[in-house]
């Protein structure tokens, strides 16, 4: 997964900006000249040419199957995205297809810019569950990978320090993991483990938010998805805010070092709490002695974010059987494999990852895929993600900085109760 930034749709309004050079999709049907209608398809994928290489096969291979349909595809920078959909809703402009990333489906979905899905069950009931992205009991995107986050180490380096190397089947403890991080700083590491606290947006929800979930609290009450009273700010949540809070109060972790892995590979931390993305690169540098170990049980199991991109049909496009038809030829395994071993994410089909190279049964970026499967949780599936998401970045930035955390959540929690409030529930 690469990290992005949503942008989502603001209650009461379509915020648009208007962005110069972006192609305009419409919505009436156009027929080429030996009779094809063509169907439009937009990609964040812009400068990102492995994704690119497998789209432009997967397009050339559809068309050529068929004379029905023709599948036009246009990408644009990650960046400017989000804001080109935003834009193109408001002028009714938006493409048959589109990618989107997974936490602002619902939004989108709540906005009335997407449909339901309605592919094949068969093809749907065959992903990764962090591949689907359903809003009121109706499947409405559906993606071709997950990412998942994990902890890096050298074997080594645990071995000299005497720290036992955790399993998916028997993680560290809350009370091996701390013992674990000051052990590593009494050997000299003056930072023993990089989280990436000085990445911003929505890294914090995506990485930190698990943690959380693992202590038995929660962004909102998935139960009612109405508010975020006692899931964000109980007991639970209070002693995940004081753990957070040591970490760095402690000297366990910082947030002055640089977005990435580097630090780890230089070997200046003993731990990094990263993404898959970040693997072949650990590999390539470290070899062998590269572990890739399971986050803490904090008291409720480990826990990882879940949802990365997927594929959605606007609710404007008038040749929805096509798109269908042409998202169901997508998703072949070999299709999904490649887009696995060409950007390193996980495949969504089990027989995918099997193919694939590195994510196969005795692949080296194998444990991503168990610890997908046994770990992985959504970010909430509600319209109000918008507010959650950045609301709790700031409450866990402000907590990291020394902030009260009880005063801290109950304000996090007024500001998300008062949007769902505002919304009239977002349906729920």
């Amino acid at each position: 997964m690469r990290r992005t930034v949503p942008v989502f749709v603001a209650a009461g309004a379509i915020g648009a900006l208007a962005l110069t050079g972006c192609g305009q999709a419409g919505q009436g049907s156009t027929t080429t000249e030996d009779g094809r209608t063509q169907i439009t398809m937009w990609t964040h994928s812009a400068g990102n040419p492995a994704e690119l290489e497998v789209y432009e096969r997967i397009i050339s291979d559809f068309n050529a199957s068929q004379d029905q349909y023709e599948v036009v595809e246009e990408s644009f920078p990650q960046g400017a995205y989000n804001d080109a959909i935003v834009a193109a809703a408001a002028s009714g402009d938006l493409p048959c297809l589109l990618d989107l990333d997974g936490p602002i489906m619902p939004n989108w979905a709540w906005a009335e810019y997407i449909q339901p899905l309605g592919i094949s069950t068969e093809i749907t009931d065959s992903l990764l569950p962090t591949a689907v992205g359903v809003w009121n009991d109706e499947i409405y995107s559906a993606g071709y990978w997950d990412a998942a986050l994990s902890i890096f180490a050298r074997e080594s380096v645990l071995t000299e320090n005497g720290i036992r190397i955790p399993t998916i089947e028997e993680p560290w403890t809350a009370e091996e993991f701390t013992s674990a991080l000051q052990t590593l700083k009494d050997a000299g590491y003056e930072t023993p483990i990089d989280i990436g606290a000085e990445d911003t947006g929505e890294w914090w929800p995506y990485a930190y938010s698990p943690f959380l979930q693992s202590f038995g609290g929660d962004l909102i009450d998935r139960d009612t998805m109405l508010s975020a009273d006692g899931a964000l700010n109980g007991p639970e949540a209070i002693a995940w805010g004081e753990w957070f809070q040591g970490l760095f109060a402690d000297g366990l972790a910082s947030n002055s070092g640089t977005v990435g892995n580097q630090e780890f590979v230089d070997d200046e931390v003993a731990l990094s709490y990263t993404g898959v993305w970040n693997a072949l690169a650990s590999v390539e540098a470290i070899g062998d002695d590269l572990v890739i170990l399971p986050p803490p049980d904090l008291g409720n199991g480990p826990k990882i974010g879940g949802g990365s991109w997927q594929w959605a049909i606007s609710s404007t496009c008038e040749e929805v059987e096509g798109a269908r038809e042409y998202l169901e030829f997508s998703f072949q395994d070999e299709y999904i494999t490649e887009f696995a071993d060409k950007q390193i994410v996980i495949p969504a089909t089990e027989s995918a990852a099997e193919a694939s190279e590195y994510f196969g049964t005795d692949g080296m970026l194998r444990p991503f895929v168990e610890l997908s499967q046994e770990y992985a949780v959504l970010r909430p599936e509600t319209p109000a993600y918008a507010v959650i998401s950045t609301t709790f970045e700031t409450a866990a930035k402000d907590i990291m900085n020394g902030a009260p955390v009880q005063e801290t959540l109950d304000r996090a929690v007024q500001e998300i109760d008062a949007n769902i409030e505002s919304n009239d529930g977002y349906g729920f």
